[in-house]
């Protein structure tokens, strides 16, 4: 292969990957949050039968997830991303168009299988791909975009709903998204370094034996052995909670309007919580590169324990309820920093797509059970006080998991399974 002694492509195509998390991730799947009260009380629906579409959103996840990695293997990437990001933001601008909570739940299935691709699967794919050096950074990288994206689209959103109403709203983000997505995809998206003529940035140091920490492509365990151990089922449990714990984000705009907040305080509050995933990513990315994956995840349990904390105690208070939630975002950067992370650390590069893309059932799983569970909540109880108390259980259960999942691994190890 030819490194030519410019900018390598692999950054190009990091930059392309962020901006398509930004608008999908951070822009569609973090402000549908902010619709949920407008809706609901326009429309009648209750906050329970509302958010089930999450769940149906959720449960098609959850089936397409093993279809659409074996697609990555098989079709044109960026053909399959068009597709997935039409799907997707289409699916969004179609809800502006909706009287019934069956157009939510019908439009939710073609939106998640949109989503798998082009906010799931996509980047830690194309990064373990590309980044055999700083792929914690570039992870990290990849979704601090989504803070940036969340925390500059969600108080438009806000906005927009406040001014325009929700309708308008749905059918603005959704065509905005797809106009914005689609050409960066065709300029920057390519599945291998091969189809470019290069090699993965670091490779050549590996190469040459000039470093001693960067995992080679092949090393790890194979899908098969990794689903059967019991660091795989420590990591799908973290998966599950962590995202359960991360889908309170979906609620925070009704939790700021419960408490009294205006829908334009909720919208910066959503603002503020993905700045805080910004933060995080950033953060998490680096620490897990100095310090590892186990480390930095039993450090972002208990930084979530800190927030949770406090919106139990003074969320009465708007400066420490946004100081909270902003420490929230942080924990919730987690989910798409820590997941992909700690998937390589515990099985390797081997067979990554296929063992996350399994593990990562987890989240869609949580999804089914967590979002619209804390909507039935708020709605029989009329406060998330419940719902705080259940997170900070799962962050204590979490910090278990992480340590079960790295016994798990040298357990893999001795049996000469890692190699």
């Amino acid at each position: 292969m030819n490194n030519k002694k410019k900018i390598h492509f692999g950054w190009w195509l990091l930059i392309g990957v962020s901006l398509m998390a930004a608008f999908t991730r951070g822009g569609i799947n973090s402000s549908g949050a902010l619709f949920l009260t407008p809706v609901s009380q326009d429309l009648g629906i209750g906050m329970g039968s509302l958010t089930l579409y999450f769940s149906v959103s959720s449960i098609a996840t959850m089936l397409f997830l093993p279809i659409a990695g074996k697609m990555m293997a098989k079709y044109d990437i960026r053909l399959l991303l068009i597709v997935g990001v039409i799907l997707q933001a289409g699916s969004f601008a179609m809800f502006g168009l909706m009287d019934s909570v069956w157009g939510w739940y019908l439009f939710a299935i073609p939106m998640a299988i949109g989503s798998v691709f082009v906010a799931t699967m996509a980047g830690p794919v194309l990064i373990n791909n590309w980044f055999k050096k700083h792929n914690g950074l570039a992870m990290g990288a990849m979704m601090a975009f989504v803070g940036i994206g969340g925390a500059i689209i969600s108080p438009i959103v806000g906005n927009l709903i406040a001014n325009n109403g929700w309708r308008s709203a749905y059918i603005t983000l959704g065509l905005v998204v797809m106009a914005i997505v689609i050409p960066i995809i065709i300029l920057t998206i390519r599945m291998a370094p091969q189809q470019k003529g290069l090699l993965p940035i670091g490779m050549d140091e590996i190469k040459k034996g000039a470093s001693e920490t960067i995992v080679e492509p092949n090393k790890g365990v194979i899908a098969a052995v990794a689903r059967k151990s019991t660091a795989f089922y420590a990591l799908f449990i973290f998966f599950f909670f962590i995202t359960a714990i991360a889908s309170f984000g979906q609620h925070i705009p009704t939790f700021a309007m419960g408490l009294g907040y205006s829908v334009q305080f909720a919208g910066n509050a959503l603002g503020i919580w993905m700045i805080g995933m910004l933060v995080g990513s950033i953060v998490f990315g680096f620490l897990s590169d100095k310090i590892g994956a186990r480390n930095t995840a039993i450090f972002s349990m208990i930084t979530g324990l800190v927030s949770i904390g406090m919106l139990l105690t003074i969320a009465d208070n708007s400066t420490i309820f946004m100081i909270a939630i902003g420490i929230f975002g942080v924990v919730s950067a987690s989910v798409g920093t820590l997941g992909p992370i700690l998937t390589t650390s515990l099985f390797g590069n081997k067979e990554f797509s296929q063992i996350y893309s399994t593990a990562a059932l987890g989240l869609a799983v949580a999804g089914i059970v967590a979002l619209p569970g804390y909507g039935f909540v708020f709605e029989l109880t009329g406060t998330y006080t419940l719902v705080l108390y259940t997170i900070v259980a799962m962050l204590v259960f979490n910090i278990v998991f992480i340590i079960l999942a790295f016994r798990g691994k040298k357990k893999l190890e001795k049996a000469g399974l890692w190699n």
